[in-house]
């Protein structure tokens, strides 16, 4: 038969690990709003993607990704600029 052995822990080493564990916690605390909002940009990435390709396979063909209509912003500077030209 063979001797079974006790081991035990001192304090200093019960202290040390609760810290390690506190430490380890704290980080959980502080990555996890993080991790949780990279899954839910996953999540809606995909579904905007599926929605594309949706709207794309119901028309038949792909959707150019340039807007054949100028945007507000293009409008405006546009606009901004012919005052430039008139009013020098």
């Amino acid at each position: 038969m063979t001797d079974a052995t006790v081991v035990s822990m001192n304090e200093n080493q019960i202290e040390g690990l609760i810290g390690i564990g506190l430490t380890l916690g704290i980080l959980v605390l502080l990555a996890l709003p993080s991790l949780l909002g990279h899954l839910r940009d996953r999540r809606i990435d995909r579904q905007i993607r599926e929605a594309q390709e949706a709207r794309d396979s119901g028309r038949g063909q792909k959707s150019s990704s340039r807007s054949t209509v100028p945007s507000t912003a293009t409008w405006y500077a546009e606009g901004r600029r012919s005052k430039k030209f008139v009013s020098s």
